[in-house]
């Protein structure tokens, strides 16, 4: 998650769900972690038990909000407002950690001079085109290293995304350079009295000083005093002897400025000295037992394993060489890209892959536009799409404007869909709504579908990386019945059939198919890939003897080593090892638990839970320190950081990677060694948060004429209608979320007969004071509307949802779970009818947590 990522230098979690027992305070925003995550919940509980505040921030009173020992309603949408205004409360009140922020940040570097903020040009950054929609980032630079090609402006884990283009229809290809400038950003000039106006922290206060509690009352909703009973509870909560602790979940991430939400929060635990120390630092709560998992490896279009980006002919990647002179910084860990590259190129093709051939790198697909999913189901809808498959997934009612894609999936000639039952994306030819009120015939569909039956968990062999980077091992407990088989299986084989189709030719053009080290071994009845294989090929191992490497940093740029994935290597570093089998739990920190990556270390950013001289910032909170008798880093986990650095090492202004760095550096993974309170490069849409408006609001932007992203990637179609700010047709904000009974789109849960009587229906919650406007009772029949679509449910009336005073005017606000589609056990109206194909600029995720709706007593269809 780049929100993460271009602050910190990783999009993980940077902390461990144990490690929340050690908090001072914890706030709960973008979640609602007692019933989403309640199995982390529980360590929020212990840190509460011993003494720790608990916060929740939320536009919905849940379970959660109940457990809090404060609970403060905002307007969802808004949270860029809140956690600015205690941005401001920190720097006005000068309640941050101002050592700290000195050494381990970038507030004293200075910016550009022909940078402008948004507080200069009413809501937009320097460098915006209207016409591209899109920013130049020149002018956000350090002072002497702004131009194409700098430094700042390699950042290998988002390189690939094209700043929206395609949503809007044109835009130019992304800069790109083949030429190293081979400056070092950690000598840019630097004001550490912190009073020169070109320096971060002085465009950091000037950026938020409108941000004060009066308006962040009146933009989100709650009192004045709720916020400020906040910000002195993360004040009084952090420091030397204090931390503070974030844990969100897709509250902030589906919005269309869902990264800088999750920046904001990055930038305020950097401000009051939390990242990095016990306690501390940002909980990203994924949405799955193994969403991280599938993002290391990825299933993500513009990713290769590790976060090395998709070559992408917009970013001139049209060679190795091109590739790696555009990705590769001459300065921080990324110094490293192409050994972890050339490597992941050796363990898919082997000996084939040479450095005469570019390691078969000309076989790697280029992307030259946006394959996200949203312009996936649209390309499909066009008919651009002959076949999809559908793996893990239920487009049909999980996807958003969800009639537009079973429109898309009824143009496709064929469809696989992979799952444990007959979900709605394989039966919509047959009973969708569509073809429910007659506006579809099912003999006008020509898609044919195959419906794959699909393994459970207890039924395979395999690893799931959850929230904190941590890869657990589970084996198989009994023989999948019939014709289900295993992901594993069906991906194995499906290849292994493959190259048989296509063996003996001679065609260049599939010799990357034929060349693919596609060699595990077999095992059981059904002839499952060995799991272990695999992981052993992630791992990696020296070509000459097969032997596993012991960690990424043994991973060469020479085609000596194989891996399949640098992050995880370390997994299995011997031949008779998987250390995500391990179970040892002998502490908090429990380096023997299974294995995270990377190198198995738990906190990230450690290095900075010493103050600069390597000392622990205070024994309450001592985690990792510099021992200078045995001249290492030594602590409780494994230390981010090289090893023998000592902490007076000085920066070389002529060294490269993190060599660069000096010994004071935590952020190592950064080209400076810093954390970016300002980030220079990275982002699309500005190196500061701000707040605009969901794409659908009920009011104006009050703080800026900027009504909305201006970069945000919007699909106008015909079939895709937004609705304008204040149309009095869609008059509520709609929200929508998850249940504890059910799973994403249903397909693992809708079936199950125990967790159907749990929750057997779709449902909306709305407050007593709009269901007396609208004269619905508890349990009525509703329909929502939307530009898009329509969704009927049963009311449920409760004081859990309240109206709210959003500048003198009454807002109400209704929440809808999305769990729910036609078929199964528990059965409802589709949320994702209503929902629009809008997303964020930097990682296309859709805006579902914050749009416009109307409501109405009554059915669909009587």
């Amino acid at each position: 998650m780049p929100g993460l990522g271009t602050r910190l230098g990783r999009g993980g979690a940077t902390t461990f769900e144990q490690d929340l027992t050690n908090s001072d305070c914890i706030v709960v925003m973008g979640s609602n972690m007692a019933e989403n995550h309640p199995i982390a919940f529980r360590f929020a509980i212990k840190a509460r038990e011993r003494g720790a505040r608990l916060i929740h921030v939320d536009p919905r009173f849940s379970r959660t909000s109940a457990l809090a020992d404060t609970y403060v309603r905002i307007r969802s949408g808004t949270d860029i407002v809140f956690l600015g205004g205690l941005i401001n409360y920190m720097i006005q009140n000068e309640r941050y950690f101002k050592e700290y922020v000195l050494a381990y940040t970038n507030a004293a570097v200075l910016i550009n001079d022909d940078f402008k903020d948004t507080e200069d040009l009413d809501g937009l950054f320097s460098g915006f085109d209207p016409e591209k929609r899109q920013y130049d980032t020149s002018t956000w630079q350090y002072k002497g290293q702004q131009g194409e090609g700098t430094e700042m402006e390699k950042q290998p884990e988002n390189a690939p995304e094209t700043a929206g283009q395609v949503a809007q229809g044109g835009g130019q290809a992304a800069k790109h350079t083949t030429s190293q400038t081979h400056q070092n950003p950690r000598m840019a000039p630097t004001d550490p009295t912190l009073q020169d106006p070109r320096c971060v922290f002085q465009i950091l206060k000037r950026h938020f000083a409108r941000y004060t509690p009066e308006t962040v009352a009146d933009l989100c909703g709650c009192k004045p005093e709720d916020f400020l009973a906040v910000a002195e509870a993360l004040a009084a909560n952090s420091g030397r002897e204090r931390t503070s602790a974030f844990c969100y979940a897709m509250g902030w991430t589906q919005h269309t400025v869902g990264v800088q939400m999750i920046g904001c929060a990055a930038l305020l635990q950097l401000l009051l000295g939390n990242i990095g120390r016990p306690g501390g630092g940002i909980l990203a709560l994924r949405g799955h037992a193994t969403i991280q998992g599938s993002t290391d490896i990825p299933t993500l279009y513009n990713l290769l394993p590790g976060y090395l980006a998709q070559p992408s002919t917009t970013s001139g990647h049209f060679s190795l060489k091109e590739y790696l002179d555009v990705q590769t910084p001459h300065t921080g860990w990324w110094h490293h890209y192409p050994k972890y590259m050339i490597s992941l190129l050796k363990s898919w093709w082997g000996d084939a892959a040479t450095a005469d051939n570019d390691y078969m790198y000309d076989y790697i697909p280029k992307i030259d536009s946006d394959y996200s999913l949203l312009p996936m189901m649209q390309a499909m809808k066009d008919g651009k799409i002959q076949g999809l498959f559908c793996m893990g997934q239920n487009p049909a009612v999980g996807a958003q404007n969800a009639v537009l894609v079973r429109q898309g999936l009824a143009r496709l000639k064929w469809l696989v869909v992979r799952d444990n039952f007959e979900v709605e994306s394989a039966a919509f030819w047959r009973n969708s709504p569509e073809v429910e009120s007659g506006q579809v015939r099912p003999q006008d569909i020509g898609t044919e579908i195959f419906l794959m039956p699909t393994a459970m968990v207890p039924e395979k062999n395999g690893s799931f990386t959850n929230t904190m980077r941590l890869v657990q091992y589970h084996d198989k407990a009994v023989e999948p019945p019939a014709d289900c088989r295993s992901e594993a299986w069906f991906v194995y084989h499906l290849g292994r059939r493959l190259r048989e189709l296509y063996a003996g030719s001679t065609d260049p053009r599939d010799q990357g198919l034929l060349k693919l080290t596609w060699d595990y071994g077999s095992e059981g009845a059904t002839h499952d890939p060995v799991i272990d294989d695999i992981v052993k090929e992630v791992n990696g191992w020296t070509v000459a003897d097969h032997k596993q490497v012991k960690t990424f940093t043994d991973l060469k740029d020479d085609g000596s080593t194989a891996c399949g994935c640098w992050i995880y290597s370390g997994i299995y570093p011997d031949e008779h090892t998987n250390m995500a089998r391990n179970r040892d739990g002998d502490n908090w920190v429990s380096l023997g638990w299974g294995f995270a990556w990377p190198a198995n270390r738990r906190i990230l950013y450690n290095r900075a839970s010493a103050d600069p001289e390597g000392r622990p910032w205070s024994e309450r909170k001592k985690y990792v320190w510099w021992d200078a008798e045995q001249k290492k880093w030594t602590g409780y986990d494994v230390p981010d950081f090289p090893a023998t650095k000592a902490p007076d090492t000085p920066p070389n202004p002529d060294g490269t990677g993190i060599d660069a760095h000096s010994g004071a550096d935590p952020f190592i993974i950064q080209a400076d060694g810093r954390g970016w309170l300002f980030v220079p490069a990275g982002l699309k849409d500005g190196p500061l948060p701000t707040h605009y408006e969901a794409e659908e609001a009920p009011v104006e932007n009050a703080l800026y004429k900027q009504q909305t992203n201006p970069v945000a990637k919007v699909w106008r179609r015909k079939d895709n209608v937004l609705a304008d700010f204040g149309d009095p047709r869609y008059p509520y904000v709609i929200t929508t979320y998850r249940l504890t009974e059910h799973h994403t789109a249903g397909g693992m849960t809708r079936w199950l007969p125990w967790l159907a009587e749990l929750q057997p229906h779709g449902f909306v919650e709305l407050s007593p004071a709009l269901a007396q406007e609208k004269g619905i009772a508890n349990g009525d029949w509703v329909v929502v509307s939307t530009p898009r679509g329509d969704a009927e449910a049963r009311a449920m009336v409760t004081d859990r949802m309240q109206p709210m005073k959003i500048r003198r005017r009454q807002v109400h606000q209704i929440g809808m779970p999305w769990h729910f589609g036609w078929q199964g056990l528990a059965t409802g109206g589709i949320a994702n009818n209503l929902t629009a194909m809008v997303a964020d600029p930097n990682v296309s995720i859709h805006e579902s947590k914050a749009f416009m709706c109307n409501i109405r007593k009554g059915r669909l269809q009587p």
